[in-house]
């Protein structure tokens, strides 16, 4: 736990999950960027256009969904996170399965990445 006089940089917020610690630098802008993509647009009463709308695109084609959730993405980092540039954005979906029947058989999970 740091206290107010261990915090060197200006820009800095309670870590997510942890009591009484703080994100700082990288750290600090990545949870930034978790909090932004994980917000809903419209459910800050007092920021209506804070956050995202990729949670609109879960159920979607694969192929419908990618360019949804890039454009999303880079319109909410751009928007809302303007201590970084945003170079690019690009998707990595993992399919997992695992399926056991009568104990014949079963997948052993593994990743799939699109890219």
């Amino acid at each position: 736990m740091k206290t107010l006089n261990q915090i060197t940089y200006v820009d800095w917020q309670i870590k997510i999950n942890s009591i009484g610690d703080v994100v700082e630098g990288a750290e600090d802008i990545n949870q930034s960027i978790a909090i932004i993509l994980m917000t809903r647009k419209g459910s800050d009463p007092h920021r209506p256009t804070f956050g995202s709308n990729i949670h609109l695109y879960i159920d979607y084609p694969i192929n419908e969904a990618s360019a949804n959730i890039i454009r999303e993405t880079t319109d909410a980092i751009t928007e809302w996170e303007t201590r970084i540039t945003l170079n690019s954005v690009y998707i990595c979906y993992k399919v997992y399965l695992s399926l056991n029947e009568l104990n014949d058989y079963s997948l052993i999970p593994s990743p799939l990445q699109l890219y």
